[in-house]
């Protein structure tokens, strides 16, 4: 035997861990797959459900396809990082999340098969975490391949659209969640839509008050104490307590100015949950704008002066531009804190999808409190993606 030869035999096959996050991910779904239920069926919706592990819930073949998956996850972490890897790994993370979708619908159709009418069969623990690994891990994978905004769109949009088809196909029938769907689905049209616009009547007073605000402060620095002193007074206010504090004033004006009361200002409705969520979302309006615009390089301005660019010309060519990444990075925060600050307003009479979620929680329905739930999530995620892809849109155009 050659030297070389006996050194490719002795020299040690080493392993490195080119990737952290799958295999905390993996570790997480494993446990929650081994030692909590992928579904659970209770006799009713009043009655806690009993755990079915995810081998004896649905088909064999898909738990096998789940497990196949999982594994071929947890090897991509060691193997070398390539952008062909990354969209593989993307790939078969998708293709885990939605054969764990289609087992769970799988799995509540056969325990529905052969229960009472009345039973009920929820999505477990397992299966929670599971779906989360492995949307984390397609996340991760698409950031990897550093496909650009366009690419992620796309991913995006046709996952979406495959859950949307499942469920239009039928898939999700038997779960209590889409018995719970529709039951409210008028109501549920309404409360969605009621959502929207809550969120919109906020964002648009708080950007028309913030934006000029936080110029003032940023081009004026003595004023920025005492504004940041008052709205993160404001900040600290539970939001709770808030609209409990707006009741009596509004109630009164109302009273008193009875064409207030008509346009449907009142102690109770949307109108102060509005003012609570447009006094919420100004802190991080104002802070990002004194933050964008004071991140302007200077030599820029000055190089505008030069050319002779009047000030709403420098503004509206230069700063304006440059700084849209970071006022979009504000904006981001601000709309994902008001989706979900809508849903206490549903304490107050002002409805939205936390109209389901207090339903839930005082009839101990935890499929209805999914049903605000989760819209509310979905619709927050969309909101954070759409504005960090204009954000890295803006962030391109703003190079040199």
């Amino acid at each position: 035997m050659s030297a070389a030869a006996e050194l490719a035999v002795a020299a040690p096959v080493r392993i490195r861990l080119h990737n952290r996050v799958l295999p905390v991910l993996a570790l997480a779904a494993a446990a929650a797959v081994f030692g909590t239920g992928f579904v659970a069926i209770a006799p009713n919706r009043l009655v806690s459900g009993r755990p079915v592990m995810l081998w004896a819930a649905g088909n064999p073949v898909l738990a096998s396809v789940i497990a196949v998956l999982g594994a071929l996850i947890l090897a991509a972490a060691f193997a070398p990082p390539r952008r062909a890897l990354h969209w593989a790994t993307a790939l078969l993370a998708a293709a885990l999340l939605l054969v764990t979708l289609v087992d769970a619908g799988s799995a509540a159709t056969q325990l529905a098969a052969g229960a009472p009418p009345l039973a009920q069969v929820s999505l477990g623990a397992g299966f929670w975490v599971l779906a989360a690994a492995s949307t984390l891990a397609l996340v991760d994978a698409v950031q990897r391949a550093d496909a650009g905004a366009a690419a992620e769109l796309t991913v995006a949009a046709t996952l979406v659209a495959a859950v949307l088809m499942m469920a239009w196909s039928g898939v999700f029938d038997a779960l209590s969640l889409a018995h719970e769907y529709r039951s409210h689905r008028a109501e549920f049209a309404a409360a969605l839509g009621r959502h929207a616009l809550l969120v919109a009547a906020a964002i648009a007073p708080a950007i028309v008050i913030g934006f000029p605000l936080g110029i003032t402060a940023q081009r004026r620095p003595r004023l920025q104490s005492p504004v940041f002193a008052i709205l993160n007074l404001l900040q600290t206010v539970p939001s709770i307590a808030l609209f409990g504090l707006l009741l009596g004033p509004l109630a009164a004006l109302a009273v008193a100015v009875p064409f207030l009361a008509q346009l449907g200002i009142g102690g109770i409705g949307p109108a102060p949950a509005i003012i609570a969520l447009v006094t919420y979302a100004l802190l991080p309006v104002v802070r990002s704008t004194v933050a964008a615009f004071g991140g302007v390089d200077p030599a820029v301005l000055d190089a505008g002066r030069g050319m002779g660019m009047t000030r709403r010309q420098l503004f509206r060519r230069a700063e304006l531009p440059l700084a849209a990444p970071v006022l979009l990075a504000g904006l981001r925060i601000v709309m994902v804190q008001a989706i979900g600050l809508a849903v206490v307003a549903a304490l107050i009479g002002a409805g939205g999808l936390g109209t389901f979620v207090f339903q839930g929680l005082g009839q101990y329905a935890g499929d209805l409190i999914l049903l605000g739930a989760l819209p509310t999530i979905a619709l927050a995620l969309a909101a954070d993606f759409l504005l960090q892809m204009l954000a890295a849109t803006a962030r391109q155009r703003a190079r040199p």
